[in-house]
């Protein structure tokens, strides 16, 4: 193996803890949304791969990396949807009958006798 890809390896995995550590935690959901979306270019790798070989073995391995690359993507934009649930607001129920003070919980109030 040739000393300069590992060298880009170890770099690549340093710059991304340290982009990935510096993020708000409010944008990790739109982060991991494009991050689903750029791994879709791994099925289209699979594909490729999968099509352009001849061997029957390389024919399995690509099905399997379109495999795991589809769940991948599926199972990343199935958590990034429950994320974002979190953040909308939750139904109220509608207001019972008595209006306003049945709404607020407080008791109506009878008028003063004169």
């Amino acid at each position: 193996m040739d000393i300069a890809l590992v060298v880009v390896f170890v770099l690549a995995a340093f710059v991304g803890m340290e982009v990935i550590s510096k993020v708000p935690a409010t944008l990790h959901t739109p982060l991991m949304s494009g991050s689903n979306a750029i791994s879709g270019i791994t099925i289209v790798g699979a594909l490729v791969v999968a099509g352009m070989v001849g061997t029957p073995w390389a024919k399995w391995l690509g099905f399997a990396a379109l495999v795991l690359a589809t769940t991948n993507v599926v199972g990343g934009f199935l958590v990034t949807d429950r994320m974002l649930q979190m953040f909308r607001k939750k139904d109220r129920p509608p207001p019972a009958a008595g209006g306003k003070a049945a709404a607020t919980g407080e008791a109506a109030r009878e008028p003063a006798q004169v």
